[in-house]
């Protein structure tokens, strides 16, 4: 029986050096790894995120692929990438989906639980 899904993996770092807290800019990456643990080859074709920051400010952002490729795994296969987001405040958050096609047309959606972005010192 085939099985459709992808897991997902975040690690996240805030950016010091490219972060200017007087104007209250607040530069962090977000290193993502992407694992297909389905029994079927799939494609990320578009991504959906919803990054909140703690002042309850949402930014919803949506394209396709991730920074700049839409990745075929076949099973047990994996994609890392690094990208990036700035925020108004110390600390935030995002949470979303990317959406897929298998090789064998079924669609399906691959949820990305939230994670937090925030300082070093500033989460308790």
């Amino acid at each position: 029986m085939a099985t459709y899904e992808f897991t997902v993996s975040v690690r996240t770092q805030y950016l010091p050096d490219q972060s200017d807290p007087d104007r209250t800019n607040f530069v962090f990456t977000y290193s993502i790894t992407i694992k297909n643990t389905g029994t079927v080859a799939a494609q990320l074709i578009s991504r959906h995120w919803v990054i909140t920051d703690a002042n309850n400010h949402v930014e919803e952002v949506r394209g396709l692929g991730v920074v700049g490729h839409q990745p075929l795994l076949q099973p047990g296969e994996h994609f890392e990438y690094t990208s990036g987001t700035a925020l108004q405040t110390q600390q935030g958050s995002m949470v979303g989906e990317y959406f897929c096609v298998a090789e064998d047309g079924h669609q399906f959606e691959v949820k990305i639980p939230e994670f937090v972005l925030s300082l070093p010192r500033t989460l308790h």
